[in-house]
Formats: C-alpha cells, structure tokens, sequence
C-alpha cells in the first residue's frame, strides 16, 4: 500500500520514471519488456507510475531484458531506501517511548549541525522536564503504548547535554503559535517558555520564531523535521516517523529551512515573542 507521506509517494514515482526511461533507451514498448518478463502489461504501468514498489527481482528482471544491468544495484539501493524511510509511529513506540528516544543517541552524538524546524511543540532538546513529560503523556494515551513515561523523559533531559558539550551547533526555528499554545497547564508553560529564553543564549544555540502574520510569500509552515549535516532529515508526520536520506531531496529541506529562518526574527526579537507569550499567560 502506498505511503500517505507524500515525500515517500513521489521518491516512488521517481523511481517509476527511471525504469521507464530505462525501458525507453532500450527501444522496448511496455507491452514487449511484460512479455519478456513474463508479467502481465499492467504490472509494467504499475511500476512506471510509482504505484506498484518494485522488488528486488522485478529490478533485476527489468535490468535485464533493457540491457541495463549495470544500473541494478544504484536502483536496488534506491528501492530499499525508499522503503526504509517511511517507519510507522506505533512500530517504532512497541518497545515503549524510553527506546524510541534512545535510539537516535548515536545519529545525536556523530552529528555537528543541526538544524530544527517546529510546527507543533517546543523541540525536545529545550524542553523542561514537565514539557516533555506532558507531551509523551499525550503521545502515549494516543498511542496506547507501554507506560514508561518517566523513562523516556529522563533520557531526552539527559540528551541535553549535548547543547553544552562538543563541537555541536543548533538552529531552531519555532513558529510563534508554538508559544501560545499551552502544553500541560499554564505553570508548566510558563517555565517552558522561561527555559526557551535561557537556552536561547547558550553559544550553540540559535533561535529563530516566525511570527504571527508575517506574510507568507516563502516559508509555508510545513511539517515539522530536523537536519542532521547534510546527510538525513527526519519529518515528524501524525502518523509516522519518515527518513529522508535522498540528496535531492535533503537539498530541499535545507531550502525550506533557509526560507523560513530568512522570515524569523532572532535575538531580542524572538525573546520579546517570548516574553510576550509568557506576559499573556500570567
């Protein structure tokens, strides 16, 4: 069944359209590379158009009969890949929230730049303690997963260090109704948002909020993800988690990010949005 990412839908359509420019080059019709393969001519157009994901066999096959088998394992690697982004929440949380927020320690600990867009919540790693234990709270009552909350919590604070340790720098970027939307109750949003302007002014920090009403030519809120290098961006989705490792397509989340840190303010710019959350909860 296909992805309902729409990232992982159109990394299969690419996908679709090397095989058939690889068909084309051959001199094949659709019709004749199904004959020769011996699958039906609709399998062909399936695979063409991104809707069918092609096995590792159907790879070889096509390959084959086009003359083109130089090209399977860049293709077979491409296929794999596609089908390793896309991670559905509840598989990744069976073993509890606890391991879903280890296993990213050691993508953590090899990454130098890092680079934050959130649409939802606060990011984790400046999150307080009673933040982050009403978020996973939320998470696993949705989710009905173990009940190790008070794990799981423990492990991102411990994170945290991060932001003070290494060669590690952090560009986060916020949009300003993350400020004003209460996680928890008041108190704990206020110490939150207090928290945000003391973690602000660490020296591997930088904070950026897109305001409220600022013109949109650039910059359309999108879903919330984190740039690890330049080497893997992963996009929170309500229902999954996705990798996306493509360079291609790591080149366009690197864009969006910079079209919307050129829309953010910074400095005492973002701490007076701040303060002014925190004003309007007290």
């Amino acid at each position: 069944m296909a992805s309902p990412s729409s990232s992982v839908q159109e990394a299969r359509r690419a996908l679709g359209r090397r095989l058939r420019e690889i068909r084309r080059e051959s001199g094949l019709t659709g019709r004749e590379l199904a004959r020769r393969a011996g699958w039906h001519e609709s399998k062909t157009s399936r695979l063409e158009h991104g809707r069918t994901p092609p096995s590792d066999a159907d790879i070889r096959v096509w390959t084959e009969i086009c003359g083109a088998t130089g090209q399977a394992p860049d293709l077979l690697a491409t296929a794999r890949g596609i089908e390793g982004q896309y991670v559905e929440w509840r598989r990744m949380e069976r073993a509890g929230l606890m391991h879903v927020q280890e296993s990213v320690r050691p993508l953590f600990d090899r990454t130098r730049r890092f680079r934050t867009y959130q649409s939802w919540v606060v990011p984790g790693l400046l999150q307080t303690d009673d933040y982050t234990r009403a978020v996973l709270s939320t998470v696993g009552t949705l989710r009905d997963v173990p009940d190790d909350i008070d794990a799981a919590v423990a492990v991102r604070m411990d994170r945290q260090r991060i932001l003070r340790t290494g060669d590690h720098r952090f560009a986060m970027l916020i949009e300003e109704w993350v400020l004003r939307t209460v996680i928890g109750d008041a108190e704990i949003m206020a110490r939150q948002l207090r928290h945000l302007i003391a973690a602000a002014a660490l020296p591997s920090v930088s904070l950026g909020i897109v305001p409220l009403g600022r013109p949109r030519g650039v910059g359309w809120p999108v879903e919330s993800f984190t740039m690890y290098d330049d080497t893997q961006v992963n996009v929170e989705l309500v229902s999954a988690h996705l990798t996306v490792s493509q360079p291609q397509e790591i080149r366009e989340y690197a864009r969006a990010f910079a079209e919307l840190a050129a829309i953010a303010v910074h400095g005492t710019h973002a701490t007076s949005l701040v303060t002014a959350a925190i004003d309007a909860l007290e």
